[in-house]
């Protein structure tokens, strides 16, 4: 496949990929406690736990899949993985939308992982075409697509639940999928050059192999202590969001989609506009320390919340937070070099999938065990303290990760670019990989 310049439509295309994949995850989230109950007869704070392991199915196939995804696409191009994975998309949810038992559901899920474990090309396409020192705005933009589709996903899907029934937003889904595949197939240029690709290595492409690369850059490897732990925190949105609301203010669909439809919106609002502005005053670091403070708050906040409306004042402060991944995102971009992009991103994407598998598992058994009449203390709330507390966590290893590289870049001498940022590379000099 020949290497075009990325243009306009190329930028377009991955933003609208990324915002579909999310309107389509964001879709079916209201409605998973109905159609749980539809399936299993189960309350929302019981039908968590089952929740969890279609949630940990998901992330468990894209913590496998993502390495060996972002090695096929650096040895074969961004295109053909990104297609494929929009194609598979526009069939699984066909298949969930159809299915007569949990199993199925779950069956459903797993290709979703698989498919799923494309967002890190998405990542590398936009590393192959932006300078270094755009890289933070432009993840910024994939940021707000994130935001964007929680907007209109979880909205349209919580509304589409109530009128049509709990199946109508995965047939929503694939239409949407399916739509961007086309699109894709015209306006998708190719944008890894052949002497930027390399052969498909399994010590590289399996999701400790492509972690354990990341050893020969010491910052990164600390960073992704603290990546591992925010996301471990963070999980507690999907996993049990839904189910707490449903259970503890006696939401509807609607109720739920409108919910997260306002995360989105102040989610698309910080990342696309206040971090451009944010992240270069600030710097990196900071940006990424305010951010996990910010996050301790809100989950704190979550976790004692009495009435729903105060959902509302803790997602305006839990957005602010919201710089801190694409500073997190641009510091890991320019500690690897150019041929290694998609190895990075999928490391990352292993990560977040590991923190996805165990995060979900954990955080509804707790919620079910703390909201049941044998609770030996009533506290619905406490998996938002547990994930507070683990993000507290990331903040100290992200301090450390600070003194790392400050200590390794002062035994460099740093170029024109990196003196004008505050954010210091690893070594001067990349060091030879395996």
């Amino acid at each position: 496949m020949s290497v075009r310049p990325a243009g306009k439509n190329a930028i377009i295309f991955i933003f609208i990929t990324v915002l579909i994949d999310m309107i389509g995850f964001g879709l079916i989230i209201p409605v998973m406690p109905a159609l749980l109950h539809e399936l299993t007869g189960l309350d929302a704070n019981e039908s968590a736990v089952m929740g969890g392991w279609l949630m940990a199915s998901y992330a468990g196939m894209q913590f496998f899949f993502a390495p060996i995804i972002g090695g096929l696409s650096d040895r074969f191009g961004r295109k053909p993985v990104l297609l494929a994975a929009l194609g598979g998309f526009t069939i699984d949810y066909l298949i969930m939308g159809f299915a007569p038992v949990f199993w199925l559901l779950l069956v459903g899920r797993i290709l979703a992982g698989i498919f799923g474990a494309s967002y890190s090309t998405a990542n590398a396409f936009i590393a192959d075409i932006t300078p270094p020192e755009e890289r933070a705005g432009r993840f910024g933009m994939i940021g707000a697509a994130f935001g964007i589709g929680f907007i209109v996903g979880p909205a349209i899907g919580g509304f589409l639940g109530e009128w049509f029934g709990p199946r109508a937003p995965f047939f929503a889904a694939a239409a949407l999928a399916g739509l961007n595949f086309i699109y894709g197939l015209v306006v998708l240029p190719e944008t890894l050059s052949p002497e930027n690709r390399r052969g498909f290595d399994w010590r590289r492409a399996n999701p400790f192999g492509s972690i354990y690369q990341m050893r020969h850059y010491p910052v990164a490897l600390v960073l992704m202590g603290a990546i591992f732990l925010m996301l471990f925190g963070h999980a507690v949105y999907p996993a049990i969001w839904s189910y707490y609301s449903t259970f503890k203010f006696g939401w509807s669909e609607a109720d739920v989609g409108l919910s997260l439809m306002v995360v989105g919106l102040t989610a698309a609002i910080v990342q696309g506009g206040l971090t451009r502005i944010l992240v270069p005053k600030l710097g990196e670091w900071r940006a990424i320390i305010l951010s996990l403070s910010l996050a301790v708050v809100a989950y704190t906040a979550y976790g004692l919340v009495t009435e729903g409306w105060m959902v509302y004042v803790v997602i305006c402060v839990a957005a602010i937070g919201g710089i801190g991944q694409p500073a997190l995102q641009g510091v890991m971009s320019r500690i690897v070099p150019a041929n290694a992009q998609g190895e990075l991103q999928g490391a990352m994407t292993s990560l977040q999938s590991l923190s996805m598998v165990v995060g979900p598992l954990l955080m509804s058994r707790v919620f079910k065990y703390f909201s049941g009449d044998s609770a030996p203390v009533y506290l619905p709330g406490i998996p938002f303290y547990l994930a507070a507390g683990l993000t507290f966590l990331a903040l100290l290893v992200g301090l450390q990760a600070r003194r790392h590289a400050a200590r390794a870049a002062a035994a460099s001498v740093p170029t024109p670019a990196e003196a004008a940022s505050d954010t210091p590379v690893a070594s001067g000099v990349m060091p030879k990989r395996d």
